[in-house]
């Protein structure tokens, strides 16, 4: 038959319901299981030293009959009296030792006749606690990430766009409720460079607005991060918590919001600059002479006699200024000129181009000659 007495003595008045209606409920349960965990922790203490006090009665008997012991061999040296005053001792600590069992074992049987409480009804047998949490994955290679962001993009480009569109809380909510795939990195990888891509092509407003759901996402993964569960799974709770979020955790996500624009404006400009110095080195290119110098460069390195003769196209100036040269920097622009393609000998020649230095110099040595002439005839 079951003996039902040891429940006959509960203490469990955190379960009381009536109660004076002036007296506030939960203060008085509050201060009852205070006093109560007070009484239990004065009692543990008791005990403690009672036990205390008793393993350090047997301890020194202990010593004692170790010493004795010592004593009564013959080789030891000691006197009878050491002895006696040894053997008086042990008989004290027995009788203490007596003493402290006999109140630990009334301690013990009042311990067993307190009534129960929520505090003492059950202990643990063992603890376990088990989560179900995402596993790690090994470390993807680079190669691998960018052919399943690929894949993901040619798949799901046209609900990424219309996810980066919205705006409302609840119309994101409903839309990644209906497409829960999309809530993964590939997706915010997409968005961001969407956004690099509005920007460059100035369309800012558009920009802000795709610039608004990346943030969202991103906060979608930091919390699966944290939980360390599957985004799909938490996605729901986030917006849960910033439709009822408090002023700091919004200024959080605005601030992150307006961080991540100017990184955006700040990716977008070095695109920009990147597009015109690739612009700009193509075009030299084409510009590049038969000896593969830059004729804009050519031009801006003359003095400004030559300038003025290509600026009229004016061979007879031209030679008139390189007359008045030295030879050596005469001879230096002019060949630097057809190798830029700005002076071409003889353009109506196929050959020309390919004889530009000789023709060039044997213009140089005819204008040298002339020049030499006059000065004998004018002595």
């Amino acid at each position: 038959m079951v003996d039902y007495s040891v429940w006959d003595h509960i203490e469990v008045s955190d379960d009381e319901d009536e109660t004076h209606p002036n007296i506030d409920t939960a203060s008085l349960f509050r201060w009852i299981r205070q006093a109560r965990v007070e009484r239990m922790e004065q009692f543990q203490r008791e005990k403690e030293e009672l036990e205390r006090g008793c393993r350090e009665c047997k301890r020194k008997a202990a010593e004692c009959q170790k010493r004795m012991a010592e004593l009564e061999e013959p080789s030891a040296e000691g006197g009878r009296g050491e002895l006696q005053r040894l053997q008086t001792e042990v008989q004290q600590l027995r009788r203490e030792e007596k003493s402290w069992e006999k109140k630990l074992e009334e301690l013990r049987k009042k311990e067993k006749n307190m009534p129960w409480n929520v505090d003492t009804l059950s202990k643990d047998g063992f603890s376990k606690s088990v989560f179900n949490v995402r596993p790690e994955e090994g470390e993807e290679s680079e190669e691998q990430r960018e052919r399943k962001h690929k894949t993901f993009v040619e798949k799901y480009e046209k609900q990424i766009k219309h996810f980066g569109m919205l705006r409302r809380w609840d119309d994101s909510q409903k839309y990644l409720s209906d497409s829960p795939h999309l809530v993964c990195e590939e997706t915010a990888n997409y968005l961001v460079i969407w956004c690099i891509d509005l920007e460059v092509e100035e369309k800012h407003a558009l920009m802000e607005q795709v610039a608004h759901q990346t943030i969202v996402m991103q906060f979608i993964l930091e919390l699966a991060k944290s939980l360390k569960v599957d985004p799909r799974a938490c996605f729901r709770q986030f917006f849960t918590k910033i439709k009822t979020a408090d002023q700091q955790y919004m200024e959080g996500f605005t601030d992150e919001l307006e961080a991540f624009k100017e990184r955006v404006r700040g990716r977008a400009k070095v695109r920009i600059e990147k597009a015109m110095k690739e612009y700009e080195d193509e075009e030299r290119q084409k510009r590049l002479g038969p000896g593969g110098l830059d004729p804009v460069e050519v031009y801006e390195s003359l003095p400004s006699e030559l300038q003025k003769c290509f600026d009229v196209k004016d061979v007879q100036m031209l030679q008139d200024a390189i007359s008045k040269m030295e030879p050596a920097e005469a001879k230096y622009h002019m060949q630097r000129c057809i190798d830029s393609g700005l002076w071409v000998p003889n353009a109506k020649s196929a050959e020309g181009a390919e004889k530009g230095a000789e023709q060039a110099e044997a213009v140089y040595e005819e204008v040298k000659r002339e020049s030499g002439e006059e000065e004998k005839g004018n002595p």
